[in-house]
């Protein structure tokens, strides 16, 4: 979740495309969508004082910041959960 004009959120996205790319071939199924809060007015609310929020198909794992731990982990619970 981002809105237009946010640093925090510019940076976020940042470490996340630097970690997504040291990576490598695990990343490469990883679709990166950002969705503007200000389209919304429920997710503007929502999440107005908690941007940017990072989540893995619909599970917030890092608010603020990009935390590339919990993102790990996050992937990692969701690899076991499916295979």
């Amino acid at each position: 979740m981002t809105r237009e004009g946010c640093h925090l959120c510019e940076e976020a996205r940042s470490e996340l495309d630097a970690h997504l790319a040291s990576l490598g071939e695990t990343a490469r199924s990883i679709e990166v969508v950002e969705i503007d809060i200000e389209s919304d007015d429920e997710l503007h609310r929502r999440y107005l004082e908690r941007i940017p929020v990072i989540a893995i198909d619909g599970e917030a794992v890092s608010e603020f910041a990009f935390d590339a731990a919990e993102f790990d982990a996050c992937l990692e619970r969701q690899a076991r959960q499916s295979g």
